[in-house]
């Protein structure tokens, strides 16, 4: 397949993140100029285009451009890649509308089907010159990552016909899907291709050492789910245990960077190249601390109590370290072109609506006054995001 259809695929990517962005741009005005809509199933189309829509649709097609055999005939992964179209566009054109009903359902159905025969026609048609790529080990781990997400949506179904969506196990299973999707297959497919990026500069490593961080990731991801479950109550030892999986994270990367520094001085970067790889580490600093801290008992019930802190989290995880990550190797790749005005745009947006979000979660912690215009400011925020986002499609539509 041509280079400039997997451009034309990134891009499609892109334009669900510019809907995903503008569907957050209406839940924001609702409390600016209230208008009648169903806020919960806006809610529900902004998060389903946001994770399966931008950031599956982009993953998968680096993946693909990345690491299958190119003599393989492209015909499957196109079909592949256009049936998944439709399953969400029938996503986009029911959830907000309905949320869950029979018809959205179905198509969230015939998503995770798809994303089944991806996974295997990824791992049948690899290049057979990344067999003994680290970068591989990691991908495919990110892969089984997304399989066992998956395992949440299907759970839902017998908990709502079963216990009801009042129950712990409705939350717990949302919880599950979030975070496997998340810390695992999304931060483990760039991670993975960040080291092929290694790789071609002549990186290598022991066995050994790759070994420990391969295991003390793979430990970290299944013990910090714990973290989603500590609102419940739990044992201590549940407290325990999600430290212990937050710190083997932290250990995970300082291994990983400890590997990898060497090669990374390397790397041959322009200028927006280096802002967003370091604002990457930054974040995702960020992210694994507030892990670490989420789990003593003191703090997991204060972020229980206030929404606005796991928000916060949850966006400094997927519009920071994730599309920031995401938009970094598409750049590098040449598959996206970013311009100073769209990045410049997107990072204030950013970092104003993280500020605010956050700080409403402590305002209310703390007792803290939230200033009068905090919605208006809020709603401009995410305005500079999508406004930045459009520049992004628009500028490299042209150029392709």
């Amino acid at each position: 397949m041509k280079a400039n259809k997997y451009n034309r695929h990134i891009q499609i990517a892109i334009l669900y993140f510019g809907v995903a962005a503008l569907l957050g741009l209406l839940l924001r005005a609702y409390a600016v100029f209230p208008f009648g809509f169903n806020y919960k199933y806006i809610v529900h189309g902004h998060s389903h285009i946001a994770l399966l829509g931008w950031v599956y649709v982009a993953l998968t097609t680096m993946l693909h451009y990345l690491f299958v055999d190119r003599k393989v005939f492209s015909k499957k992964y196109q079909c592949l890649f256009w049936g998944t179209q439709g399953t969400l566009i029938g996503m986009l054109l029911t959830f907000p509308f309905q949320g869950y009903a029979v018809s959205s359902i179905l198509f969230s159905t015939l998503f995770l089907v798809l994303s089944y025969i991806y996974t295997y026609h990824f791992w049948k048609n690899i290049d057979p010159v990344h067999t003994r790529r680290k970068s591989l080990r990691i991908v495919k781990a990110a892969l089984i990552y997304m399989i066992i997400s998956s395992i949440g949506p299907w759970a839902l179904g017998a908990i709502m016909s079963t216990v009801g969506p009042e129950s712990v196990w409705y939350r717990l299973s949302i919880y599950f899907y979030l975070h496997f999707q998340y810390n695992g297959w999304m931060v483990l497919a760039i991670l993975g291709m960040f080291m092929y990026v290694l790789e071609r500069l002549d990186l290598e490593l022991h066995q050994k050492t790759f070994s420990i961080f391969f295991i003390s990731i793979n430990l970290s991801i299944v013990l910090s789910f714990l973290l989603s479950a500590l609102w419940t109550n739990a044992s201590i030892w549940l407290n325990i245990l999600a430290g212990l999986g937050a710190m083997l994270q932290w250990f995970a990367f300082v291994r990983f960077w400890s590997m990898i520094k060497s090669t990374v001085f390397k790397l041959k970067l322009t200028g927006k190249q280096k802002l967003l790889l370091k604002t990457v580490v930054i974040l995702l600093t960020i992210k694994i601390t507030l892990q670490i801290i989420s789990a003593l008992p003191y703090f997991a019930q204060l972020i229980a109590t206030y929404l606005d802190l796991t928000i916060g989290y949850l966006h400094l995880t997927f519009l920071g370290v994730i599309s920031l990550g995401i938009l970094f190797l598409s750049d590098y790749f040449k598959l996206i072109r970013l311009s100073n005005l769209s990045m410049g745009m997107y990072l204030v947006g950013f970092m104003l609506t993280e500020l605010l979000i956050f700080y409403k979660g402590l305002a209310a912690w703390i007792k803290w006054p939230v200033f009068k215009e905090y919605t208006t400011v809020l709603f401009s925020g995410s305005t500079l995001i999508l406004f930045a986002l459009a520049i992004l499609s628009y500028q490299n539509y042209r150029k392709v």
